[in-house]
């Protein structure tokens, strides 16, 4: 018995000591490889807080090392993870209204996204959020556009009859209108699925284009130019109760990294378009560019099936839908 209890003794002392001698460790998930801009803005929130000196690491996982990628939110919303950058929309299964920052036509250009971070329309989702115990720290949207294994994608019309992978609820309504048939799986699902023969075509960001090489395996890229009809909101989140439960010194310093890598997300997302059209063009795949008329087409099936079902379906979405469409 005596033994017992010096064991227990000796373990709650060496507990307190690497307590007080060890920072806090915070984990943060993401599914993209250590190049991707998403990992870059983790990096920058985690390289300002280790120089601040607060007792703080963050700990990042990136390639969907700690968790699958649809499978972050619910981890993150019960403090079993405390931080992760994911599409928001792959969590519109607990919230519906996440389906709408994943909504064909709705944003215009990597400013007009800025503009709706920073509107009632987010602040409403951020209020969705809170009821999770998540708060975002990083706001974030990424532009995209089609790839085709075999043809290019500008208009409705090049989709039908096409298996195609669609980011997002959204956009797979708005596809399926268009005729085509829809796979469903996660960016770094993309290669596989296209080198198998699962799918003719895809859409997804710039950045996921790129870092996931798919011009390893179509035709024809259509990317986000000066029409993009896909702009997807892909936050750094935390958990609210882990950040509140840090000291005032350590939410300083998230929060001023967090500043830093919102401006840098901004300029990069920007950036994305321009620099995979170069590495599609240098891969030998052909470039394709869609025009208004050929995005008038497309805002024109999503009115009548994704804006209208998300309306049907979430009790507050015309509130919402209103909201973003507010936003100049």
């Amino acid at each position: 018995m005596k033994t017992k209890f010096l064991t227990i003794t000796a373990a709650a002392a060496l507990l307190a000591l690497g307590n007080a001698a060890g920072a806090t460790e915070l984990r943060l998930s993401h599914q993209w490889s250590n190049k991707d801009v998403r990992h870059q803005i983790a990096q920058i929130v985690a390289d300002e807080v280790a120089a601040a000196d607060v007792d703080l690491e963050i700990k990042i996982f990136g390639s969907k090392s700690l968790f699958k990628p649809r499978e972050q939110y619910k981890p993150l919303s019960r403090g079993q993870l405390d931080m992760a950058v994911l599409p928001l929309s792959y969590a519109g299964g607990q919230q519906p209204a996440y389906n709408l920052t994943l909504m064909p036509g709705l944003v215009k250009n990597h400013d007009h996204a800025a503009r709706l971070s920073n509107s009632p329309f987010m602040e409403a989702l951020e209020a969705k959020m809170a009821e999770d115990d998540v708060m975002v720290l990083v706001h974030g949207y990424l532009a995209g556009g089609f790839a085709g294994k075999d043809k290019c994608i500008t208009k409705p019309e090049d989709v039908e009859g096409l298996q195609t992978r669609a980011a997002g609820k959204a956009f797979e309504q708005m596809l399926a209108g268009a005729g085509a048939s829809i796979a469903s799986m996660a960016s770094s699902e993309i290669y596989n699925a296209m080198q198998t023969g699962v799918l003719n075509a895809a859409n997804t960001s710039s950045s996921s284009f790129v870092s996931y090489r798919i011009y390893e395996q179509v035709a024809c890229y259509t990317p986000a130019g000066d029409v993009a009809l896909w702009f997807m909101y892909q936050p750094l989140l935390m958990n609210k109760s882990t950040f509140e439960g840090l000291t005032e010194a350590q939410q300083q310093a998230i929060l001023a990294g967090a500043e830093k890598a919102e401006a840098y997300y901004l300029e990069e997302a920007k950036k994305q378009d321009a620099a995979s059209v170069e590495v599609f063009r240098d891969a030998g795949v052909e470039i394709a560019q869609m025009t208004p008329e050929d995005f008038a087409a497309w805002r024109a099936i999503a009115q009548e099936t994704s804006y209208r079902a998300f309306v049907e379906e979430v009790p507050d979405g015309q509130a919402l839908l209103d909201m973003a469409l507010a936003v100049e």
